[in-house]
């Protein structure tokens, strides 16, 4: 399909509450699209891929643009703050390395500019880099409706691809994150068809933190994107990993046991066989990088 040289006519009201995009949503839930970012919207909207009546743009609804941290509550990021202030924010930088890290990857510098952490969520794209630090950091998806505001465990925010657990009605305000495990340590290695600005042909989180209620007295989390139809956590992989002492013996089993978690598809920019083996590789990497940073911290 050719890209189309500019965009379809339509209607555009920028929101001023909560309750007016909900009444907007309701009346009509095939013809409204909401803007925060708009990096993948006015792209499909360009594209002819949808064609929306009306674009509400949430971005300056209070708080969708805030960052606020506490030491015993945790992190709240609204729905609409870009990736590269995610980035950069010291917060987020000292408590959450790892969410800076996935954040910094999206795509290029211009376009993290505009890009925001809800609307990476929001669109279920299995291949959202923030998605796996996201499920690491056992976050809560915040979402308001025509009955108030409710979250939604991360984990069980994704249904499929560009499939989530928002109802008619709701849209994202917010993420939520608990406090990190204490002294945790992260990476998040992402493969592309190029260094910069490509979506992930595989990418891998992990999240690594002392836990002697653990067999091994570690806790590694896995995540894992673009090699299932959802961002996922590998269980048996993390309990693999709880089970046995670290060592590199222990973390080549966890590489094949998460290779053999996922379930990739062939598509124009992989194999699936191929997406399998760097999820065994990059997964590898990133288990004995965190584990150097564990112990080099002790």
């Amino acid at each position: 399909m050719l890209a189309r040289s500019g965009l379809p006519p339509f209607d555009y009201v920028r929101a001023t509450t909560r309750d007016e995009v909900v009444r907007l949503l309701q009346q009509d839930k095939d013809g409204v699209r909401l803007l925060m970012g708009g990096t993948d919207l006015l792209v499909r909207m360009r594209d002819g891929v949808v064609y929306p009546r009306l674009v509400v743009d949430v971005k300056y609804l209070p708080s969708m643009g805030q960052v606020t941290y506490d030491e015993r509550t945790g992190l709240i990021v609204g729905a609409a703050v870009t990736m590269n202030r995610l980035a950069v924010h010291p917060a987020v930088r000292a408590h959450y390395p790892l969410l800076a890290e996935s954040a910094n990857t999206v795509a290029s510098y211009q376009v993290r500019n505009r890009a925001t952490l809800g609307g990476n969520l929001s669109n279920a794209s299995p291949a959202a880099d923030t998605a796996p630090a996201v499920l690491l950091f056992e976050a809560a998806i915040v979402l308001y409706g025509p009955n108030g505001e409710r979250e939604v465990p991360a984990i069980g925010f994704f249904l499929g691809p560009g499939r989530t657990a928002m109802q008619t009605g709701e849209f994202m305000t917010a993420i939520r994150f608990p406090p990190p495990p204490s002294g945790a340590a992260g990476r998040y290695l992402k493969l592309g068809r190029n260094r910069a600005g490509d979506l992930a042909i595989a990418g891998v989180a992990v999240l690594g933190f002392s836990d002697h209620a653990a067999a091994s007295d570690y806790r590694f989390r896995v995540g894992l994107a673009s090699v299932a139809p959802v961002p996922l956590r590998p269980h048996a992989t993390e309990a693999l990993l709880a089970s046995s002492s670290p060592s590199e013996e222990t973390f080549a089993a966890a590489a094949v046991k998460a290779a053999a978690e996922a379930s990739p598809i062939d598509d124009v920019r992989a194999s699936a066989a191929y997406r399998r083996a760097m999820v065994h590789n990059l997964t590898l990497h990133a288990l004995r990088d965190v584990w150097a940073r564990l112990i080099g911290s002790c």
